[in-house]
């Protein structure tokens, strides 16, 4: 994907984390003096409407115009610039205080995350580059194949031979049967190859036909992966409460919105860290990228303290437990959307 693309991906995540998340209000003087509301004509009193919520003022320039745009993407008004920084540092306090109702300075948990995707995705592909869907990808496999298959047959006559030899003076052919048979191994995998068919290595018909298409062209199966992972990320939501519910089983205190809350914060940060880190990587910064992915166990750790108010044994044993958990969560979405793509 280009620059332009990738920037048009940023300005989606914006617009759309915007309508998820609309301003809590406009400081801006507006360049209309209405005293009803445009919107559903309630009689104005304050800067917005007490019926549906609209701005009393509308603005009507080309300068007013873009400015909404960048205040869509960046989000000017400044929660984005309190919520990151406590997202970061203070994310038990962060998921705390948004979990107990103190929302008004900070971006709700689902419209950070829709940003944070576009953002990794766009970073995505910026670095990786477009993936190439030519055919040549497979036709150089076929081409190995048939390579492998003729080096393995060249041997084989003189090796059969060398065995009926050694056979007639009673002597042990072990090795070169094993020879042998390893060759007509090769020999039979290269010959299913280089006639176009694909080795499946499971007995599942679903993760078969996933290995059939990556092996026939990988960059057609990755990208579509990553279409479908782009498409369907917010699946890793509901994929990780329930293991979160796991820590803190028939808890009074603490509620499946509880947990809701404090997973999609968590997959913002770990989602805006490997977004920079590919960045960072990309430019060079390895060392500084290498860094960054070491943070997510101590920003669970921190998360789980502040947001539960657990003690320090309770956090780290809960943290060791959340890793093994954010793994086999990515585990089944990558596994599903491994599936989905190839039925795709």
């Amino acid at each position: 994907m280009s620059e332009t693309q990738a920037m048009g991906d940023a300005i989606g995540a914006g617009l759309m984390a915007r309508a998820v998340e609309p301003s809590a209000g406009e400081a801006d003087p507006g360049h209309t003096h209405e005293t009803a509301c445009l919107n559903c004509g309630t009689s104005l009193i304050g800067s917005h409407c007490h019926g549906c919520g609209q701005g009393a003022h509308v603005h009507r320039t080309l300068g007013a115009f873009f400015h909404d745009l960048l205040h869509g993407v960046f989000h000017f008004e400044g929660k984005v610039w309190r919520t990151l920084p406590m997202l970061a540092f203070r994310p038990g306090k962060l998921t705390r205080e948004y979990i107990d109702g103190r929302r008004a300075s900070y971006v709700s948990p689902l419209a950070l995350f829709l940003f944070s995707v576009f953002l990794l995705f766009a970073a995505i592909s910026s670095t990786a580059g477009k993936a190439e869907f030519a055919v040549e990808d497979q036709a150089k496999v076929k081409a190995e194949a048939i390579k492998g298959l003729s080096q393995a047959q060249q041997g084989l006559p003189e090796l059969r031979q060398k065995r009926e030899t050694i056979h007639a003076t009673g002597e042990d052919t072990e090795d070169i049967d094993q020879e042998i048979e390893s060759r007509e191994k090769i020999v039979a995998v290269a010959s299913r190859v280089a006639g176009g068919e694909h080795i499946k290595s499971t007995g599942f018909s679903l993760l078969d036909n996933v290995i059939d298409e990556t092996t026939a062209n990988p960059n057609l199966a990755l990208y579509k992966m990553q279409s479908h992972a782009y498409k369907y990320s917010w699946v890793l939501i509901p994929i990780s409460v329930p293991f979160l519910w796991l820590l803190f089983p028939f808890s009074r205190r603490f509620h499946l919105y509880d947990h809701t809350v404090f997973v999609t914060y968590s997959l913002c940060f770990m989602t805006l860290v490997g977004a920079l880190a590919m960045v960072l990587g990309a430019i060079g910064a390895s060392a500084i990228s290498g860094f960054l992915m070491l943070t997510p166990p101590l920003h669970m750790y921190r998360q789980l303290r502040g947001t539960y108010g657990v003690s320090r044994f309770g956090g780290l044993w809960r943290t060791a437990a959340l890793g093994v958990f954010a793994f086999v969560a990515l585990v089944l979405f990558a596994v599903a959307i491994a599936a989905e793509s190839g039925a795709g």
